[in-house]
């Protein structure tokens, strides 16, 4: 069975060649949404918290899945892997990098332990009223995978606020802003770190940050879905 409902294939490539960012409605089922919400309130699942305003990220709070991650959230890490290297490949190659994804993601881990990169990066995060996370990169060592996840676990009626922003700055140009609004089981893919972008003399690279706006009000959870591991 696969861990998510709807993931065309196709569509995802499209949006993220396109718009450098993809929407699936109604990825997870909305009892799986829920249950990973919950297990933010059980210590044992985790191998470390982050309180955010401590290290001036943002306001709210985030716990990384201990060693080996939970089999439904390691399943969504492997299809997710699955459904984008082919999007990986065609930016290294747009970029005029070297093309050298591995062809699975159980050999993507492989390499992230060869390089050091041992701990899980699979994450979910929480914010209550006043919460917001600062425009960041997700980047844990030398060896990255450009795309990642974030999955909605919270009911829309539960939170509000805190639209998930995505930020891309060109040289020389200003910056464009997205405003992705999710509702629970929904979840938007997004660069890394950067992204190809054609301009009048092929394609450039453009930086991509990523946050989210302030929670206004109520109590708003996301399961995040980083492919590489960490140091």
């Amino acid at each position: 069975m696969n861990a998510f409902l709807d993931l065309d294939q196709g569509a995802l490539e499209e949006a993220l060649d396109d718009r450098g960012h993809a929407v699936v409605r109604g990825a997870v089922e909305l009892a799986l949404a829920d249950e990973l919400a919950g297990r933010f309130d059980e210590p044992d699942w985790f191998r470390s918290t982050i309180d955010m305003e401590r290290h001036r990220y943002g306001r709210g709070s985030y716990r990384y899945f201990a060693d080996p991650v939970p089999a439904d959230v390691a399943a969504m890490r492997a299809e997710l892997y699955a459904a984008t290297r082919a999007v990986a490949d065609r930016w290294q190659q747009w970029l005029g990098l070297p093309v050298d994804v591995p062809p699975t993601h159980a050999e993507l881990l492989e390499r992230c332990a060869a390089a050091g990169q041992r701990r899980p990066t699979p994450l979910i995060l929480h914010y209550e009223a006043g919460g917001h996370n600062r425009l960041h990169q997700d980047r844990y060592g030398a060896v990255a995978f450009p795309l990642q996840a974030t999955v909605m676990l919270s009911p829309r009626a539960h939170y509000e606020g805190g639209q998930f922003v995505l930020v891309e700055q060109a040289p020389r140009q200003q910056s464009r802003v997205d405003v992705v609004e999710l509702e629970q089981g929904d979840m938007v893919v997004f660069p890394n770190a950067h992204r190809p972008v054609l301009g009048r003399r092929g394609h450039r690279r453009v930086n991509v940050r990523h946050g989210v706006a302030e929670v206004r009000g109520g109590r708003r959870r996301t399961l995040g879905l980083i492919l590489h591991d960490a140091e």
